[in-house]
């Protein structure tokens, strides 16, 4: 059994480069195969999801190759196969954007549930929904999904809410579907306007993404070319709240501080300095972090890929804080691990109540997500004597070289192993 191994270590130093963002790496990946021409794409993380992606790949005819430069060449010419592996797609959340990317191509498309992280199911309802407004009918079955459509036509799409994967879903299938097609209540986040992006260098004719009103219009193929991702928002974050809870100045580089304003806000009213500039942000702790209440939303809200993080940086603040989880209410399973450290947290309904100031001790516990062992990581980082984080695979599924990065800030922290499984004789 794998497992990180954290030391106190004191006030973090120095500065970290932010790779490409994993939730828009992994809707550029299915989008290539709309091309009809090899596609480059510079930035993509190496990380778990992104190898997942490659083994479906290499079942359906789909080449990638990183090269030397760290470029990833996408060749989608030779796809022969719209089944996917239930199991492979049923190991990450996103694989549901192969629906969306192979439909017009192939006309009917099998796929395994999505699965990824455990703190909430992931509802494909408004996928369902979209790609049922372009033509398509789905039929399910118990470890799988199949939609086919022998022809998409544009039509209007109304998203019941703000949902950024069924937006990006949406754009891919209406791409190559005949005709107009509108999207209505379409999420705006920067990974929506970045996979729009990607797709118009290919030819593709997709408006006002960014806005809640997107218009596309239909075209017959896509040429090869190259883009390059959009740095990582949710690990800018986290790093700048490391220097929070240790009390450190860390410098975020190759980032667009305009991707980061509700987190920014937040940090700034929990006590942080911030040094912001057109590609980089400095944040500097060492003052007290201030209790602080905060609710989480789609974009520009604050994120809920950040609060797990956040409510580590809060244990630290005097007073009672309180985080509203308004985008996945069940999303608090890093608490009970907080709470073994010593966190002095209450979950009611969809609000975690943080009675901050109590100190952490380390331990064993277990990160069920990415966002949580992250979170996990932070505390380990602030506790007295040394925490051990069980689950390093989910940390792996969304960081490249996690340890690496805080290590270069002067964390102390490393992976290990262990013959047996601690965390199950602690419980």
């Amino acid at each position: 059994m794998r497992y990180i191994e954290v030391e106190p270590s004191g006030p973090l130093q120095g500065t970290v480069s932010i790779p490409g963002s994993k939730n828009s790496s992994l809707a550029l990946l299915a989008a290539a195969c709309l091309a009809d021409d090899i596609v480059r794409l510079e930035g993509i993380p190496n990380i778990d999801d992104v190898k997942v992606i490659a083994r479906i790949g290499q079942e359906i005819g789909l080449s990638l190759e990183r090269k030397a430069s760290g470029e990833l060449w996408i060749d989608p010419r030779y796809i022969h196969s719209a089944t996917i592996d239930p199991g492979k797609a049923g190991s990450y959340r996103a694989s549901y954007y192969f629906v969306g990317a192979l439909l017009a191509k192939f006309g009917r498309v099998r796929l395994g549930f999505p699965g990824g992280d455990d703190f909430s199911k992931r509802p494909i309802d408004q996928h369902i929904k979209a790609f049922q407004a372009l033509g398509a009918k789905t039929v399910f079955a118990e470890d799988y999904y199949e939609v086919e459509a022998k022809e998409l036509i544009g039509g209007d799409i109304y998203f019941d809410t703000i949902t950024s994967g069924a937006t990006i879903n949406a754009m891919l299938a209406a791409v190559r579907a005949k005709g107009r097609t509108h999207l209505y209540h379409a999420a705006v986040d920067p990974e929506v306007v970045d996979t729009a992006a990607f797709l118009n260098s290919l030819g593709a004719r997709i408006y006002g993404a960014g806005t809640d009103r997107i218009r596309i219009e239909g075209v017959p193929y896509l040429n090869g070319g190259f883009h390059t991702v959009i740095p990582d928002r949710l690990i800018a974050g986290a790093f700048l709240m490391a220097a929070g809870i240790t009390g450190g100045t860390v410098t975020v580089n190759d980032v667009i501080p305009e991707h980061m304003g509700s987190c920014l806000a937040k940090l700034e009213e929990c006590g942080l300095g911030l040094d912001v500039h057109e590609n980089s942000i400095t944040a500097y702790g060492g003052a007290p972090i201030r209790a602080s209440r905060i609710r989480t939303s789609m974009y520009p809200g604050f994120a809920t890929d950040l609060q797990q993080p956040m409510t580590a940086l809060l244990t630290r603040a005097q007073g009672k804080s309180i985080i509203t989880e308004r985008v996945y209410p069940n999303r608090f399973n890093h608490v009970p691990q907080l709470r073994r450290m010593g966190a002095d947290i209450e979950v009611r309904q969809e609000s975690a109540f943080i009675r901050g100031g109590r100190p952490l001790t380390g331990g064993w516990v277990h990160a069920t997500d990415v966002r949580a062992g992250t979170c996990l990581v932070l505390a380990g980082l602030a506790s007295e004597g040394k925490t051990f984080i069980t689950g390093v695979e989910h940390l792996e599924r969304g960081y490249d070289d996690a340890i690496g990065s805080f290590a270069s800030l002067g964390a102390s922290l490393k992976l290990a192993e262990a013959d047996q499984d601690p965390l199950q004789a602690a419980y």
